[in-house]
């Protein structure tokens, strides 16, 4: 009998801690366990809604596990952090698992969307709290939600949307920050073209390489500008 040909074999897959050490991703075991949960339960709930497009081990690690470990390094400890349009979860989801010392809240409008979410988290045994609304019926002063340090968002929308929405809030949340491409210097001038940004600093606090194909990453934060000290005039920005 012919020996059989290896070549026909099937080559199993990179699990996610290789594929995270290859990446330069030091997670702890317990981290990479609850990851691993994550991973699988996104994928379930992907084969009934359109969740995600990253549906292999090396683009989970690689788009969405590594994006949320360059965001956890730029987040002071203890902070309510506040995930908008969470979708399936990144880069929230993670985000708690990886900080534990973060207080992680997930806002999805969605209704459909934003039950998976309620139910990966309670399933990953997070301390996340979910409100299935808009976000700014999430920041408005009159609403339960506590203010916020920091909202994060990745790939939700332009700059401009983001203002537009959290402009008339601005009292219940201390800075954004937002994960953006190459395209980010033109949604800055869209904001401030339409008058969005008076009022509001914007500055480039980091930049990273995707590790599998070189696209880089900018991460902004918009905060309030800082008013002038009495009596002294103000810089010229």
């Amino acid at each position: 009998m012919a020996e059989a040909d290896k070549s026909d074999e099937p080559v199993a897959e990179e699990t996610l801690a290789e594929v995270a050490a290859r990446c330069g991703l030091g997670f702890s075991r317990e981290a990479m366990s609850r990851l691993d949960n994550y991973r699988q339960l996104l994928w379930d709930w992907n084969e009934k809604l359109n969740l995600t497009r990253h549906t292999t081990v090396e683009k989970f690690v690689t788009r969405d596990l590594f994006d949320t470990a360059q965001l956890s390094l730029l987040i002071p400890n203890g902070e309510k952090v506040l995930d908008i349009g969470s979708g399936g979860g990144v880069p929230g989801i993670p985000l708690a698992i990886l900080r534990p010392d973060l207080k992680v809240y997930l806002c999805e409008s969605v209704n459909k969307k934003a039950n998976v979410l309620f139910d990966m988290v309670e399933k990953l045994g997070l301390d996340v709290t979910v409100y299935a609304a808009r976000v700014e019926a999430v920041v408005e002063r009159s609403s339960q939600a506590p203010k916020f340090d920091t909202l994060i968002a990745r790939g939700v929308g332009p700059l401009w949307k983001f203002m537009f929405w959290l402009r008339p809030h601005h009292e219940q949340w201390k800075r954004l920050v937002l994960l953006k491409g190459p395209s980010w210097p033109d949604e800055r001038g869209e904001a401030r073209h339409r008058g969005l940004m008076k009022g509001f600093d914007l500055r480039r606090i980091a930049e990273y390489e995707n590790p599998h194909n070189g696209a880089v990453t900018t991460v902004l934060t918009v905060t309030r500008a800082e008013k002038p000290a009495s009596g002294k005039p103000g810089k010229r920005r």
